[in-house]
């Protein structure tokens, strides 16, 4: 696992007590999620990374484990401009 990944595992593990997340894990199948969750992660993101998620990351899929959120995080870093 990657800074990104342990970060964002970190960040986590507070919420998913007495399990051992795995990188590709899903989140939202395990339960743990609920709505409000869902919104620390994206707020977790923007502010620990960077960068801006747009409505159109707002995907189920952009946020689904560890691996996941790593991608967006990359693909966001990339298509950001000096």
């Amino acid at each position: 696992m990657g800074t990104t990944e342990l970060k964002i595992k970190e960040f986590l593990v507070r919420y998913f007590r007495n399990h051992d997340l795995k990188e590709d894990e899903d989140i939202f199948a395990l339960g743990f999620v609920n709505s409000l969750m869902a919104m620390q992660l994206v707020v977790f993101v923007e502010k620990e990374f960077g960068i801006t998620i747009e409505d159109e990351d707002l995907d189920f899929d952009n946020f689904r484990s560890i691996r996941a959120i790593s991608n967006l995080i990359e693909r966001k870093r990339s298509t950001v401009t000096i």
